[in-house]
């Protein structure tokens, strides 16, 4: 039987990244061309600066230091160009076979303003959004996308921008209709941007208040803190089985945490992670490496999707297994 990646790479992949040699190499040969040119039109200048009477002031180290950084990116951009379209091709692939789409570029929707209300998220200055897969799944409506999101902290100087959030967000609509929200995170461990205590009885989200719903089953509750304004509806559905597959999902990206929201119908989760989906390489040895892991981290996360609908409780999609898509 073949891997997965197999069927990948010969059902095209791996002949349209051969395609892609000669854009490879232009893209290294235009880098460079713009280092040289970029090197000998600021050497003169540079030197200039330094030997007049502007030498040593802070005046000089700033403006040499962001001529040297223009340099940089100039010379650079046509890798991160080539790289990005290598990615996209990579990703649309992967897309192709679990019955999806992929975009690179992402403008998140309602579903983050949700997220960030309801704490999914913490508060940030500035946000990127990118890696977009998007489609039909078993019956559901997917929407999956990477944020990355910053604070900028310090004053002055010390001015400096500080990642607060990277990792996927993803929307699917539900397996049963339901009417009741319902928050779902790791137990003892609110975020600190909430300002709160493991043992809150309650949470409150712009005047929506969610109380804490116990659990009879031990494991769930020594892991996982549930949050609803319906106890009954929640209980249904967030079930102790959900907690292996929230766990394994955890462990496979490293995750620091994995974060809920049941509401209208749909789920939003957010799972704090590094940065994903990074199958773009200039390096040709790498494509197999990197689309298998690409691979690898959507079926896990697609898995984790579904384990936690209702129609689906307790199922588990393999790593590097597509779901069944909507044909």
């Amino acid at each position: 039987m073949r891997k997965p990646i197999d069927a990948l790479m010969q059902g095209g992949l791996e002949d349209w990244l051969a395609g892609q040699a000669d854009m490879r190499d232009s893209a290294k040969k235009q880098a460079a061309s713009r280092w040289t040119w970029g090197a000998a039109i600021a050497m003169p200048l540079l030197a200039f600066v330094w030997f007049s009477p502007l030498a040593g002031t802070s005046l000089a180290f700033v403006g040499s230091f962001m001529a040297l950084m223009a340099i940089v990116w100039w010379g650079y951009k046509p890798i991160a160009e080539a790289k990005k379209a290598i990615k996209v091709g990579i990703n649309s692939a992967i897309a192709a076979s679990f019955g999806v789409q992929y975009e690179h570029d992402v403008e998140p929707g309602a579903e983050f303003d949700t997220a960030r209300t309801y704490g999914l998220v913490p508060s940030f200055d500035r946000s990127e959004f990118e890696d977009r897969w998007f489609g039909r799944i078993e019956g559901h409506d997917f929407n999956l996308y990477e944020a990355h999101l910053e604070e900028r902290r310090g004053s002055g100087k010390n001015q400096r921008w500080v990642t607060v959030f990277r990792g996927p967000i993803i929307h699917m609509g539900f397996g049963r209709p339901f009417r009741s929200t319902t928050l779902l995170e790791r137990a003892g461990k609110h975020r600190k941007w909430l300002g709160l205590g493991g043992a809150s009885d309650h949470v409150n989200f712009d005047g929506h208040r969610l109380s804490r719903v116990d659990q009879v089953h031990p494991a769930f509750a020594q892991t996982f803190a549930l949050y609803s304004d319906d106890q009954v509806e929640a209980r249904v559905l967030v079930h102790p089985t959900y907690v292996e597959h929230l766990l394994k999902v955890e462990s496979a990206f490293e995750a620091q945490e994995l974060r809920a929201l049941f509401m209208r119908g749909e789920v939003i989760i957010a799972v704090e992670s590094d940065n994903m989906f990074e199958s773009g390489s200039m390096n040709p040895a790498d494509d197999r490496d990197n689309a298998m892991r690409a691979t690898r981290q959507f079926a896990a996360l697609a898995g984790l999707a579904l384990a936690i609908n209702q129609n689906d409780r307790g199922r588990v999609i393999e790593s590097g297994t597509p779901p069944r898509a909507d044909m």
